[in-house]
């Protein structure tokens, strides 16, 4: 028995300046990743000057993620289809063509719209700069170059407040945009004159009612649970949006699986490797997103630091991210252990690191430094060595497809954490002190004396604790499923190939 393409994808020649269009497309990939958060400090700048409503900021923000999320699927089939070096200039020209518009944006709807141009380009990014890695990289140097590619999203993830932040302090919030056009400019250029063209050579035909269902199922799913704690988990906005999402994906997989020229080959889900790297993926995400958003308030509401005090201190989880990459700790640790191994360890330090947070750091930031760091060297142990076993487990040919795959899980990922341990958090704050406030600052505001003040602060600090308890039980379950399935999968093969 032979093992199948998609479990021995051809390994791609080496590129001699491979090492150069990384860092062109690390580029390219970081201001993505800033977009992502870095509109979150220039709300109050743009509720004054805008006139913008609660509504209209949150569809400010949740316009760029929708749109990316949704299209990530279809950037790339089409990168496969078209060309990813195509794809990943038309990708620089959308967003920073949308980065302008919304720099000078002169009304609420105008600044949604544009970012919603900037998640199209935003998707088309995050799957072809993916893909081009897996295409000019063979398996000795792909970890570390996935290792690296991946130091990016912690940095941009981590960086984007504090650069908003910066910018705020000295211009306009338009600026925040504005620097965007000379790395997509420089970028652009860069990749016309480096990255070599790759597609599938096949040309399999376009599957456009693919490309749409899978949008608007996933854009569906993402808006469920990005609402879900703002509306409510039972309300008809949020039930409607889930149930149309969780349909029209069903109804996805169902014409996937009819079509003779699928975007998302649905036989890739029978390859344990493939769902063992599934499972890792969205529960890592799951864990650092989720974490994230408790720290922030870990850090200002129970700490008392200020914005920019609190990004400020969850540097560390970035740098030991990325000092690990960068030195390459993370692919030798890859290439001693293995994948399974790896990504067990990595998952494991993760949750320890949030345990470590629950139970030390709750009044005491050096208790939390010490977790950061810990989090810090699993997220940089488990998340290359899981984007290279997603990639590994797909053909060359459809890596375009690959990174669609993992940048939707991630983005999912990112989304459920938020919500699941968002929702642990509010529903263990609740049961201790009966407050009719939505949230913790105006809790305190309405509290009628010091002592009813502390002890709200109380029970929001054992809520944090509880949910991050939840978050690192649910990211070492996560890892321990995902190593026995991606060690299932390598006897399997082993199997295979002896009785070749």
């Amino acid at each position: 028995m032979t093992a199948t393409t998609a479990e021995t994808p051809a390994a791609p020649p080496r590129h001699p300046q491979r090492w150069l269009i990384l860092g062109v497309i690390c580029l390219a990939q970081l201001v993505v990743l800033l977009d992502n958060t870095v509109l979150s400090v220039a709300i109050p700048s743009l509720t004054r000057e805008l006139d913008a409503s609660t509504s209209d900021i949150q569809w400010m923000i949740n316009a760029y993620s929708l749109v990316q999320s949704g299209l990530l699927l279809t950037a790339g089939s089409s990168a496969d289809r078209y060309g990813r070096k195509k794809m990943l200039m038309a990708g620089l020209a959308l967003f920073g063509a949308g980065s302008l518009v919304a720099a000078f944006a002169q009304s609420s709807a105008q600044l949604i719209a544009a970012r919603a141009g900037m998640g199209i380009g935003g998707a088309l990014l995050m799957t072809t700069t993916l893909a081009v890695v897996v295409q000019i990289f063979d398996d000795t140097e792909r970890v570390k170059a996935i290792g690296l590619w991946s130091t990016i999203n912690s940095l941009g993830f981590a960086a984007g407040p504090l650069l908003g932040g910066f910018m705020l302090n000295h211009f306009w919030w338009g600026s925040i945009f504005l620097i965007n056009l000379p790395v997509a400019l420089i970028g652009f250029v860069a990749v016309a004159k480096l990255v070599p063209e790759s597609k599938n050579p096949r040309g399999d035909r376009p599957d456009l009612l693919g490309a749409l269902l899978s949008t608007i199922g996933m854009a569906s799913v993402v808006y469920a649970i990005i609402s879900g704690p703002e509306h409510g988990w039972t309300s008809a906005q949020v039930l409607g949006a889930a149930v149309a999402g969780v349909l029209v994906l069903g109804v996805f997989v169902l014409w996937e699986l009819r079509i003779p020229h699928p975007m998302l080959d649905m036989h890739f889900f029978r390859n344990q490797r493939f769902i063992g790297a599934v499972a890792g993926a969205i529960l890592v995400a799951f864990g650092l997103a989720g974490s994230l958003f408790l720290l922030t308030q870990h850090l200002q509401f129970v700490l008392g630091y200020e914005p920019l005090e609190a990004g400020l201190r969850t540097a560390p989880l970035a740098v030991t991210i990325v000092a690990l990459n960068l030195t390459g700790v993370g692919a030798k640790l890859h290439a001693k252990l293995g994948t399974p191994a790896t990504i067990l360890s990595g998952m494991s330090a993760l949750a320890a690191g949030l345990a470590v947070i629950a139970l030390f750091g709750g009044d005491d930031y050096n208790g939390m430094l010490a977790g950061l760091v810990v989090m810090g060297a699993g997220i940089a142990f488990a998340m290359p060595a899981m984007a290279n076993a997603i990639m590994s487990a797909i053909p060359v040919e459809k890596a375009g497809v690959g990174a669609g795959v993992n940048g939707t899980l991630a983005e999912f990922g990112n989304g459920l954490g938020v919500a699941v341990l968002g929702a642990v958090l509010n529903s263990r704050f609740a049961s201790l002190v009966a407050v009719s406030a939505v949230s913790f600052p105006a809790a305190v505001a309405a509290a009628k004396s010091p002592g009813e003040r502390e002890r709200i602060a109380d029970a929001f600090a054992s809520g944090l604790e509880t949910s991050q308890l939840v978050g690192a039980a649910a990211v070492f379950l996560g890892g321990v499923l995902a190593a026995a399935l991606l060690r299932r999968a390598e006897r399997a093969d082993s199997v295979g190939k002896a009785s070749a």
